[in-house]
C-alpha cells in the first residue's frame, strides 16, 4: 500500500516535471496559477492539500525553486 506523503510525493515531482517547461520564467502570477493548478490536479486523484503540505514547506516555493533550477 502507498503511503500518503509518497503519493503526494509522487504528483508533486511527475506534475512538475510534466507541467513546468525547463524554459519557464520565474513570474508571480504563472507560478501562482501553477500552484493552484497543481493542488487542483492532485485533488483530482485524490490527494489532498495536507497531503502535499506535509511534504513540502510550500507548493509555490516547491514551484519557484523548479523553475529557477531546472533539473
Amino acid at each position: 500500500m502507498v503511503e500518503p506523503h509518497e503519493r503526494a510525493e509522487a504528483i508533486r515531482d511527475q506534475w512538475i516535471a510534466n507541467s513546468v517547461p525547463k524554459t519557464m520564467k520565474a513570474d508571480v502570477i504563472l507560478v501562482d496559477e501553477l500552484t493552484h493548478k497543481l493542488i487542483a490536479d492532485a485533488k483530482a486523484l485524490g490527494i489532498r492539500r495536507g497531503e502535499i503540505d506535509e511534504e513540502v514547506d510550500s507548493p509555490y516555493r516547491t514551484i519557484l525553486d523548479a523553475i529557477e533550477h531546472p533539473a
